[in-house]
């Protein structure tokens, strides 16, 4: 049984905030999703708004301080990740930009990656795929189908709204536990299981 590594990035900028319950309830879902599928599961939450002085320090100097650094580290290793926006003036928050900002490329490729956010209204849901979508396709990662937007209603008792949100939870969770599982782990040796030698020459001679 293999250990996939989540990472899931918060931005919420108070405490509490919809933006870590989101969070909290997308790692949940996705830990229960890879568990279904026989992995084992390790995460990591980060909540930003903790990491604010480093990551501005990083943006001006590129170095990591504090612990920014391990956090990019568990980042680059990771298998997925999720990440979750407060909407700021209908986009991502400048925190959660400036964080993304100062990931290496290359950690990002290929990345399997829920995109989710939390608003006052449901208005603001497009920006799953007027702000969120782009920016991860930049980065070429790979976000799945079902985008995770919160309104203040859908975290109600109601019939509905906090039906509905659990549904696109779990459908999201899925699919990344889906997509995070048909690529070798992070920091796999592709040489540890080699296929035997007489396996490959197995048919050779007929």
């Amino acid at each position: 049984m293999s250990t996939r590594r989540i990472v899931a990035v918060s931005a919420g900028m108070s405490t509490p905030s919809s933006t870590r319950l989101l969070t909290d309830r997308l790692t949940q879902a996705t830990e229960k999703a890879l568990s279904e599928r026989g992995e084992q599961v390790q995460t990591r939450v980060v909540e930003l708004r903790e990491l604010a002085h480093d990551v501005m320090n990083a943006m001006t100097t590129r170095v990591p301080t504090g612990e920014l650094g391990g956090v990019l580290e568990d980042l680059g290793a990771a298998d997925g990740l999720i990440a979750v926006t407060p909407v700021f003036n209908a986009s991502y928050s400048g925190l959660f930009k400036s964080f993304f900002d100062i990931v290496e490329p290359e950690d990002l490729d290929g990345m399997p990656l829920i995109a989710g956010a939390t608003g006052g209204t449901p208005r603001h849901s497009l920006v799953l795929e007027h702000a969120l979508r782009p920016m991860f396709s930049y980065t070429r990662s790979v976000v799945v189908p079902t985008g995770v937007y919160a309104a203040s209603e859908d975290w109600g008792s109601g019939e509905s709204g906090g039906r509905e949100l659990g549904e696109r939870i779990d459908r999201a969770a899925r699919q990344l536990a889906m997509l995070a599982t048909e690529r070798a782990p992070r920091g796999a040796d592709p040489f540890e299981e080699p296929t035997p030698f007489a396996d490959l020459m197995s048919g050779l001679g007929r």
